[in-house]
C-alpha cells in the first residue's frame, strides 16, 4: 500500500486506448511509460516549466535516469490516475516519483517510476540552474520518499 502523502499537484488521468494494449490482453510497457510521461509534463507545467518556457528559455528537463516498476496488469478502458511526488530538489537536479492508480488513488498503485531529471540549458548542452521561483515552488512540494524508491532491480 502506498503510505506517503499525497503531493500537492493535481491528479493526471488518462484512459487506456484500444491500441494501447498488447498481445496478452493488457496495457503494454511502453504505454505505462508514456502515461508516466504525461504527468512529467504536468508537473512541468505546473512549476513554470511548461512549452513557453522552453520556447522563451531554451531550458527543459532531461531524464537522466528512470526505474519503473509494473506491479499489476491493467485492461482495457481502464480510468489510470497518476499521482506525482517530489522527492528532492537543488540547484540543476529533480528527483520525483509516480505513482499509477486504476481508478482513484488509494490501496496499492498498478506502476510505479521515479526519476531523475537535470534542468539543461539546450543551447550551451549542460545543465543549468533552475529558475528561483521553480525551485521555490518545486522545494515546497518536497514529501518523503516511500519505503520502495531509491532502489534498484533485485538480485534473482
Amino acid at each position: 500500500m502506498s503510505t506517503h502523502p499525497p503531493g500537492n499537484l493535481p491528479l493526471l488521468r488518462r484512459r487506456v486506448q484500444d491500441d494501447w494494449i498488447d498481445y496478452n490482453g493488457h496495457l503494454s510497457e511502453a504505454y505505462y511509460v508514456l502515461v508516466f510521461g504525461f504527468a512529467t509534463d504536468a508537473l512541468m507545467a505546473a512549476a513554470g516549466l511548461g512549452p513557453s518556457y522552453r520556447e522563451r528559455s531554451g531550458c527543459s528537463l532531461y531524464t537522466v535516469e528512470a526505474h519503473v516498476r509494473y506491479l499489476h496488469e491493467v485492461a482495457r478502458d481502464t480510468e489510470l490516475t497518476v499521482r506525482t511526488t517530489v522527492l528532492g530538489v537543488d540547484g540543476k537536479k529533480l528527483r520525483l516519483l509516480h505513482e499509477m492508480f486504476a481508478g482513484e488513488p488509494a490501496g496499492d498503485p498498478v506502476a510505479t517510476e521515479e526519476l531523475f531529471t537535470l534542468h539543461i540549458d539546450r543551447t550551451a548542452g549542460r545543465a543549468a540552474p533552475l529558475p528561483e521561483a521553480t525551485r521555490a515552488f518545486l522545494t515546497g512540494l518536497v514529501a518523503p520518499a516511500p519505503p520502495w524508491a531509491g532502489h534498484g532491480i533485485r538480485e534473482v
